[in-house]
């Protein structure tokens, strides 16, 4: 995964320190329903697109640049899925990174799913019931954007309504 220029510029005077940031991840569906994916270069797996917005871009900005960048599909945001906080992670060079992942339903309107950067080894549009392995990162957005209802969000705040 290609890093950022200004993550480069903080990891030269915060060396491998946690850095939390912020990211964004698509599930994208064209107009059958299929899913695009792209079968990451650092670990061989297929995932849902995603990446880091840069300083100062709206995540809905930042969502549709990626997509293009790692597919070559043109997409427009449907909706917020979910925010969460995502654990931290140890990359091999020892950078540690967390995230706040703010995922969106996206729709295709426009290019050739294709292998786009460097970033990907394939990219291919699925149907739900016949998708490959997938973590479960993409598997919660990929549920999430395919049933109808509220973004989603995780709380340590008991609601009060409820106690739970």
């Amino acid at each position: 995964m290609a890093i950022p220029d200004f993550i480069r510029e903080l990891r030269a005077s915060a060396g491998r320190q946690l850095l939390f940031l912020p990211g964004v991840s698509a599930v994208v569906l064209d107009d059958g329903g299929r899913i695009l994916l792209g079968r990451r270069a650092d670990t061989g797996r297929w995932a849902i697109i995603g990446g880091i917005p840069d300083p100062g871009e709206q995540p809905a900005d930042a969502v549709v640049r990626e997509v293009y960048e790692e597919t070559a599909v043109r997409a427009v945001p449907e909706r917020l899925l979910l925010v969460q906080t995502l654990d931290p992670v140890r990359y091999p060079n020892g950078d540690v990174c967390q995230f706040v992942d703010i995922a969106f339903r996206c729709r295709a309107v426009g290019g050739q799913a294709r292998v786009n950067d460097d970033e990907s080894l394939d990219v291919a549009w699925f149907a739900p019931d016949a998708l490959p392995p997938l973590d479960e990162f993409a598997l919660t957005r990929i549920a999430r954007a395919t049933e109808d209802g509220p973004a989603w969000f995780e709380t340590a705040v008991p609601d009060p309504r409820t106690g739970a």
